[in-house]
Protein backbone atom coordinates (compact mmCIF):
# COMPACT_ATOMS: atom_id res chain seq x y z
CA UNK A 1 0.00 0.00 0.00
CA UNK A 2 1.28 3.47 -0.88
CA UNK A 3 1.47 5.44 2.08
CA UNK A 4 1.84 9.74 2.10
CA UNK A 5 3.32 12.33 4.16
CA UNK A 6 -0.42 13.78 5.34
CA UNK A 7 -1.41 16.98 6.58
CA UNK A 8 -2.74 16.57 10.45
CA UNK A 9 -6.80 14.42 5.58
CA UNK A 10 -25.08 10.22 -15.01
CA UNK A 11 -26.57 12.82 -13.86
CA UNK A 12 -29.83 10.28 -13.83
CA UNK A 13 -33.13 12.35 -15.81
CA UNK A 14 -33.75 15.99 -13.79
CA UNK A 15 -36.73 15.64 -11.95
CA UNK A 16 -40.02 18.05 -12.07
CA UNK A 17 -39.49 19.36 -8.60
CA UNK A 18 -39.36 22.98 -8.48
CA UNK A 19 -36.11 24.66 -7.19
CA UNK A 20 -34.38 27.56 -7.22
CA UNK A 21 -31.58 27.96 -9.37
CA UNK A 22 -29.01 30.15 -9.89
CA UNK A 23 -27.21 29.94 -12.85
CA UNK A 24 -23.09 29.61 -13.31
CA UNK A 25 -20.46 27.90 -14.75
CA UNK A 26 -19.79 24.33 -15.16
CA UNK A 27 -16.44 25.13 -13.98
CA UNK A 28 -15.58 25.39 -9.87
CA UNK A 29 -18.13 26.05 -7.38
CA UNK A 30 -16.90 29.82 -5.56
CA UNK A 31 -14.54 29.18 -2.90
CA UNK A 32 -16.79 29.48 0.36
CA UNK A 33 -15.54 31.79 3.13
CA UNK A 34 -13.74 30.31 5.85
CA UNK A 35 -11.11 29.13 7.60
CA UNK A 36 -7.19 28.58 6.11
CA UNK A 37 -8.04 24.82 5.98
CA UNK A 38 -8.27 24.35 1.98
CA UNK A 39 -11.09 21.50 1.06
CA UNK A 40 -11.26 20.35 -2.46
CA UNK A 41 -14.27 18.26 -4.04
CA UNK A 42 -14.15 16.59 -6.45
CA UNK A 43 -16.72 13.87 -7.79
CA UNK A 44 -20.07 12.92 -9.48
CA UNK A 45 -23.53 13.81 -8.92
CA UNK A 46 -23.70 11.68 -5.44
CA UNK A 47 -22.03 14.80 -3.92
CA UNK A 48 -22.69 17.71 -6.81
CA UNK A 49 -26.55 17.25 -5.97
CA UNK A 50 -28.78 18.00 -8.54
CA UNK A 51 -31.53 20.03 -8.39
CA UNK A 52 -31.22 20.22 -4.86
CA UNK A 53 -31.62 23.76 -3.45
CA UNK A 54 -29.76 26.64 -5.44
CA UNK A 55 -27.79 25.48 -8.34
CA UNK A 56 -24.17 27.46 -8.71
CA UNK A 57 -24.03 25.61 -11.98
CA UNK A 58 -26.20 25.18 -14.81
CA UNK A 59 -23.84 22.74 -16.69
CA UNK A 60 -22.92 20.67 -13.48
CA UNK A 61 -26.14 21.38 -11.56
CA UNK A 62 -24.09 21.14 -8.47
CA UNK A 63 -25.67 22.88 -5.13
CA UNK A 64 -24.73 25.33 -2.74
CA UNK A 65 -25.59 22.90 -0.04
CA UNK A 66 -24.18 19.37 -0.98
CA UNK A 67 -22.67 17.42 1.06
CA UNK A 68 -18.95 18.61 0.16
CA UNK A 69 -20.39 22.40 1.64
CA UNK A 70 -22.34 20.72 4.54
CA UNK A 71 -18.91 19.02 5.66
CA UNK A 72 -16.53 22.30 4.95
CA UNK A 73 -19.28 24.75 6.96
CA UNK A 74 -18.76 22.12 9.76
CA UNK A 75 -15.01 21.70 9.80
CA UNK A 76 -14.19 25.62 9.07
CA UNK A 77 -12.91 25.07 6.08
CA UNK A 78 -12.58 27.06 2.48
CA UNK A 79 -14.32 24.95 -0.26
CA UNK A 80 -13.63 24.72 -3.78
CA UNK A 81 -16.44 22.65 -5.05
CA UNK A 82 -15.67 21.24 -8.84
CA UNK A 83 -18.23 18.37 -8.52
CA UNK A 84 -20.15 17.62 -11.73
CA UNK A 85 -23.38 15.56 -12.64
CA UNK A 86 -22.56 13.02 -14.74
CA UNK A 87 -18.95 12.41 -14.00
CA UNK A 88 -16.27 9.84 -14.49
CA UNK A 89 -12.96 9.50 -13.97
CA UNK A 90 -11.97 10.78 -17.43
CA UNK A 91 -13.04 13.82 -15.92
CA UNK A 92 -10.73 14.21 -13.25
CA UNK A 93 -8.10 14.50 -15.98
CA UNK A 94 -10.20 15.78 -19.09
CA UNK A 95 -12.51 18.36 -20.07
CA UNK A 96 -16.09 17.40 -19.55
CA UNK A 97 -18.20 18.71 -22.43
CA UNK A 98 -15.09 19.16 -23.90
CA UNK A 99 -14.99 23.17 -22.44
CA UNK A 100 -15.38 21.93 -18.22
CA UNK A 101 -11.60 21.96 -16.68
CA UNK A 102 -9.92 19.03 -15.35
CA UNK A 103 -11.52 18.42 -11.90
CA UNK A 104 -7.87 17.56 -10.59
CA UNK A 105 -7.13 21.10 -11.68
CA UNK A 106 -8.20 22.48 -8.46
CA UNK A 107 -5.89 20.56 -6.57
CA UNK A 108 -3.03 22.92 -6.03
CA UNK A 109 -0.14 22.40 -3.16
CA UNK A 110 -1.55 24.48 -0.43
CA UNK A 111 -4.62 22.29 -0.53
CA UNK A 112 -4.83 20.59 3.14
CA UNK A 113 -8.51 18.58 2.26
CA UNK A 114 -9.49 16.42 -1.19
CA UNK A 115 -12.88 14.27 -1.24
CA UNK A 116 -13.44 12.30 -4.25
CA UNK A 117 -16.84 10.51 -4.78
CA UNK A 118 -16.56 8.93 -7.99
CA UNK A 119 -17.04 5.52 -9.89
CA UNK A 120 -20.54 4.46 -10.65
CA UNK A 121 -20.99 6.98 -13.66
CA UNK A 122 -18.02 4.99 -14.89
CA UNK A 123 -20.30 1.44 -14.90
CA UNK A 124 -23.42 3.42 -16.04
CA UNK A 125 -25.30 3.28 -13.35
CA UNK A 126 -27.40 6.12 -13.76
CA UNK A 127 -29.13 4.22 -17.11
CA UNK A 128 -29.03 0.73 -15.53
CA UNK A 129 -31.28 2.36 -12.56
CA UNK A 130 -33.60 3.96 -15.45
CA UNK A 131 -33.76 1.08 -17.20
CA UNK A 132 -35.33 -1.31 -14.63
CA UNK A 133 -37.80 0.95 -14.04
CA UNK A 134 -41.25 -1.14 -14.24
CA UNK A 135 -44.72 0.07 -15.67
CA UNK A 136 -46.16 -3.00 -15.03
CA UNK A 137 -46.07 -5.58 -11.58
CA UNK A 138 -44.53 -9.01 -11.41
CA UNK A 139 -44.52 -11.14 -13.25
CA UNK A 140 -45.35 -8.92 -16.26
CA UNK A 141 -42.53 -7.92 -18.37
CA UNK A 142 -39.37 -9.05 -17.77
CA UNK A 143 -36.56 -8.26 -14.58
CA UNK A 144 -34.12 -6.10 -15.47
CA UNK A 145 -31.70 -8.20 -13.77
CA UNK A 146 -32.62 -10.99 -15.85
CA UNK A 147 -31.76 -9.49 -19.60
CA UNK A 148 -28.61 -7.21 -17.82
CA UNK A 149 -26.88 -10.48 -16.95
CA UNK A 150 -28.31 -12.83 -19.96
CA UNK A 151 -24.80 -13.50 -20.16
CA UNK A 152 -23.62 -13.30 -17.21
CA UNK A 153 -23.17 -10.31 -14.73
CA UNK A 154 -19.95 -8.26 -15.55
CA UNK A 155 -20.23 -6.11 -13.01
CA UNK A 156 -17.26 -6.84 -10.72
CA UNK A 157 -15.25 -7.28 -14.09
CA UNK A 158 -16.19 -3.79 -14.80
CA UNK A 159 -15.20 -2.69 -11.23
CA UNK A 160 -11.85 -3.90 -11.25
CA UNK A 161 -11.52 -1.46 -14.22
CA UNK A 162 -12.41 1.24 -12.77
CA UNK A 163 -10.42 0.90 -9.21
CA UNK A 164 -7.05 1.25 -10.94
CA UNK A 165 -8.68 4.94 -12.16
CA UNK A 166 -9.02 5.93 -9.04
CA UNK A 167 -5.86 4.55 -7.32
CA UNK A 168 -3.97 7.19 -10.15
CA UNK A 169 -6.38 10.01 -9.52
CA UNK A 170 -5.16 9.78 -5.63
CA UNK A 171 -1.69 9.60 -6.73
CA UNK A 172 -1.70 12.80 -9.15
CA UNK A 173 -3.53 14.26 -5.80
CA UNK A 174 -0.94 13.30 -4.07
CA UNK A 175 1.43 14.84 -6.60
CA UNK A 176 -0.40 18.29 -6.79
CA UNK A 177 -0.98 18.81 -2.96
CA UNK A 178 1.92 16.29 -1.07
CA UNK A 179 0.16 17.36 2.37
CA UNK A 180 -3.42 16.79 1.69
CA UNK A 181 -5.16 13.95 2.97
CA UNK A 182 -7.65 11.87 0.63
CA UNK A 183 -11.07 11.14 1.39
CA UNK A 184 -13.22 8.50 -0.95
CA UNK A 185 -16.47 8.51 -0.13
CA UNK A 186 -19.01 5.85 -1.01
CA UNK A 187 -22.70 6.07 -1.87
CA UNK A 188 -25.54 6.19 -0.02
CA UNK A 189 -27.94 3.20 0.34
CA UNK A 190 -30.63 3.33 -2.30
CA UNK A 191 -33.15 -0.13 -1.51
CA UNK A 192 -34.08 -1.98 1.47
CA UNK A 193 -34.27 -5.87 1.19
CA UNK A 194 -37.71 -5.82 -0.86
CA UNK A 195 -37.60 -2.65 -2.74
CA UNK A 196 -41.07 -1.37 -2.34
CA UNK A 197 -43.20 -1.41 -5.70
CA UNK A 198 -45.23 0.55 -6.77
CA UNK A 199 -44.34 3.17 -4.49
CA UNK A 200 -40.64 2.66 -6.65
CA UNK A 201 -41.28 1.33 -10.05
CA UNK A 202 -38.67 -1.51 -9.48
CA UNK A 203 -39.26 -4.71 -9.52
CA UNK A 204 -37.95 -6.10 -5.97
CA UNK A 205 -35.53 -8.58 -7.79
CA UNK A 206 -34.00 -5.53 -9.57
CA UNK A 207 -34.01 -3.68 -6.44
CA UNK A 208 -32.07 -5.99 -4.66
CA UNK A 209 -29.57 -6.55 -7.45
CA UNK A 210 -29.35 -2.98 -8.23
CA UNK A 211 -28.77 -2.43 -4.60
CA UNK A 212 -25.86 -5.10 -4.69
CA UNK A 213 -24.32 -3.37 -7.26
CA UNK A 214 -23.84 -0.22 -5.47
CA UNK A 215 -22.98 -2.25 -2.63
CA UNK A 216 -19.80 -4.03 -4.96
CA UNK A 217 -19.03 -0.38 -5.89
CA UNK A 218 -18.57 0.72 -2.55
CA UNK A 219 -16.53 -1.83 -1.77
CA UNK A 220 -14.29 -1.13 -5.06
CA UNK A 221 -13.90 2.63 -3.57
CA UNK A 222 -12.77 1.43 -0.63
CA UNK A 223 -10.45 -1.33 -1.93
CA UNK A 224 -8.96 1.76 -4.03
CA UNK A 225 -8.23 3.85 -0.61
CA UNK A 226 -6.80 0.89 0.45
CA UNK A 227 -4.22 0.79 -1.88
CA UNK A 228 -3.80 3.94 -2.42
CA UNK A 229 -3.20 5.35 1.01
CA UNK A 230 -6.24 7.30 0.92
CA UNK A 231 -9.24 6.83 3.83
CA UNK A 232 -12.74 5.21 2.99
CA UNK A 233 -15.49 6.87 4.10
CA UNK A 234 -18.66 4.82 4.45
CA UNK A 235 -22.06 6.77 4.08
CA UNK A 236 -24.19 4.10 3.09
CA UNK A 237 -24.37 2.32 6.60
CA UNK A 238 -25.96 5.61 8.05
CA UNK A 239 -28.04 5.90 5.45
CA UNK A 240 -29.44 2.46 6.14
CA UNK A 241 -33.85 2.82 6.38
CA UNK A 242 -33.45 6.17 5.02
CA UNK A 243 -33.33 5.04 0.90
CA UNK A 244 -36.15 5.08 -1.77
CA UNK A 245 -38.38 3.64 0.30
CA UNK A 246 -38.12 5.08 3.60
CA UNK A 247 -41.23 7.64 5.13
CA UNK A 248 -40.87 11.07 3.38
CA UNK A 249 -39.88 12.85 6.66
CA UNK A 250 -36.77 10.29 6.72
CA UNK A 251 -35.58 9.61 3.24
CA UNK A 252 -32.43 10.64 2.24
CA UNK A 253 -32.63 9.35 -1.68
CA UNK A 254 -35.04 10.07 -3.59
CA UNK A 255 -37.01 7.74 -6.23
CA UNK A 256 -38.02 8.45 -9.65
CA UNK A 257 -40.62 10.55 -8.54
CA UNK A 258 -38.74 12.55 -6.26
CA UNK A 259 -41.09 14.06 -3.35
CA UNK A 260 -39.00 16.57 -1.96
CA UNK A 261 -36.18 18.87 -4.22
CA UNK A 262 -33.58 16.48 -5.71
CA UNK A 263 -32.98 14.33 -8.80
CA UNK A 264 -34.42 11.10 -9.81
CA UNK A 265 -32.36 8.65 -7.75
CA UNK A 266 -29.93 10.49 -6.07
CA UNK A 267 -29.94 12.23 -2.14
CA UNK A 268 -32.18 15.03 -1.52
CA UNK A 269 -31.17 17.49 1.28
CA UNK A 270 -31.67 15.88 4.21
CA UNK A 271 -29.56 13.29 2.65
CA UNK A 272 -27.04 15.92 2.03
CA UNK A 273 -27.19 16.55 5.42
CA UNK A 274 -26.59 13.74 7.25
CA UNK A 275 -23.56 12.49 4.47
CA UNK A 276 -21.46 15.62 4.97
CA UNK A 277 -21.81 15.08 8.62
CA UNK A 278 -20.70 11.51 8.21
CA UNK A 279 -17.76 13.34 6.30
CA UNK A 280 -16.72 16.08 8.34
CA UNK A 281 -16.82 13.53 11.36
CA UNK A 282 -14.89 11.17 9.66
CA UNK A 283 -12.40 13.71 8.36
CA UNK A 284 -11.90 14.96 11.86
CA UNK A 285 -10.31 18.06 12.40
Amino acid sequence: MRRYVRRGAALLGAGAAAVALVIGPGGAGPASAAGSVKMVALGDSSAAGPLVGTQNSLDCLRSTTNWPAVAARAIGAQLTDVTCSGATTADLTGRRFGYIAPQLDAVTADTDIVTLAIGANDINMGGTVIGCTQPLPEPLGVSCKSWMTAGGDTTDAQLAAVQPKIVDAVDRIHTRAPGATVHLVGYLRYWDATGCYPTDPIWTVDAQWLQSVFDRTNAMIRRAATESGATYIDIATPSTGHGVCAPYASKWVEGLIPTSAAAPYHPNQSGMDAAGAVVAAAIGR
